[in-house]
């Protein structure tokens, strides 16, 4: 596994946490700031599995070329 794929596994597990807590939380606190900052800190996470995850395609494009 590389390193890229480590680092795509570990911020699938935070993202997974996270969502986690979010889930547990009261609506009431979902609709809060905290609620919020921590929605946004699970698409910000996303994006960047979804980042590397293109990075690792595209290194192993230029490797097979």
């Amino acid at each position: 596994m590389s390193s890229l794929e480590e680092v795509s596994g570990e911020l699938e597990e935070i993202r997974d946490e996270e969502q986690e807590a979010y889930d547990n939380l009261p609506e009431s606190l979902q609709d809060s700031e905290r609620g919020e900052s921590m929605s946004q800190a699970i698409d910000s996470i996303d994006y960047a599995i979804s980042s590397l995850e293109d990075v690792t395609d595209n290194i192993n494009e230029a490797i097979d070329m």
